[in-house]
């Protein structure tokens, strides 16, 4: 056999084996599920009636120093936040929304607002006190909360509120530049039977990744938040409300 005949051959043989993998990895190709794409369209929005309700409660101190529990707002619809009074971009990412929120809705008897501190070493009564009026809150109706420790906190905010983990930051210019919590900027929505029924990152919607994805998701979003409260605070029914909180279980205690 000579040289031409045997690499003829060579690439021949080459070809079949290469024609073989190749529909043999299409094959498997088959065999594997299908992934499903990230839903960015509507991360925040509502997806059903009642997302979960609220097991446990959780005590502290507002801005004028007085001791609340959130099981005080039982029978009333409340949206709630993290913040923290000291963050370099809490005002302007989030308190100007939140702001929009209680000025159109703060009239109504049921409703109230709920910023939890995610630095309660730091936040104290006064300092809250200073950051509720320059937003123009009344304590009687929003309330700038601290709780006495930071894990307790973050642990409920985490794990009964359902908020995105708060981490802390460690490199100095990260913590100058940005403060040192980054935490979930989301607005959550709470019914009148202690039922969480939606959560809207509308900082997330308005922000430039946000807009890139999609130019209306801020809009949409926002009508949605709103449209849902209006639609809780119309509904009168508190049924079994005396029992979402067991008596026997006690809330985090707002001890110095």
């Amino acid at each position: 056999m000579n040289d031409r005949r045997k690499i003829i051959l060579l690439y021949g043989f080459v070809a079949v084996v290469s024609v073989a993998f190749l529909a043999f990895a299409i094959y498997l190709g088959t065999k594997v599920p299908p992934q499903e794409e990230p839903d960015y369209v509507d991360i925040g929005a509502p997806k059903a009636d009642s997302f979960f309700p609220i097991q446990k409660d959780f005590a502290g101190v507002n801005q004028a120093g007085q001791p609340v529990k959130l099981s005080d707002l039982k029978g009333k619809v409340w949206i709630v936040a993290e913040f923290f009074a000291i963050c370099p971009h809490c005002a302007v990412r989030n308190g100007m929304e939140l702001k929009s929120i209680y000025d159109e809705f703060k009239e109504h008897p049921d409703f109230h607002s709920v910023c939890v501190s995610v630095d309660p070493l730091t936040d104290t009564p006064e300092r809250l006190s200073d950051y509720s009026k320059a937003l123009g809150a009344d304590v009687a109706d929003w309330w700038f909360m601290s709780h006495p420790h930071e894990k307790e906190t973050h642990d409920y905010l985490e794990q009964e509120l359902k908020f995105m983990r708060v981490r802390e930051r460690i490199d100095p210019l990260d913590v100058e530049s940005n403060g040192r919590f980054d935490h979930d900027m989301a607005i959550t929505l709470v019914d009148r039977e202690w039922n969480v029924v939606g959560k809207w990152n509308l900082f997330g919607a308005r922000s430039e990744e946000g807009r890139k994805q999609d130019p209306e998701l801020y809009e949409k979003m926002k009508k949605e938040l709103h449209d849902r409260l209006r639609e809780e605070l119309e509904k009168n029914e508190t049924a079994g409300i005396e029992d979402l909180v067991p008596e026997e279980e006690e809330a985090p205690a707002a001890t110095e």
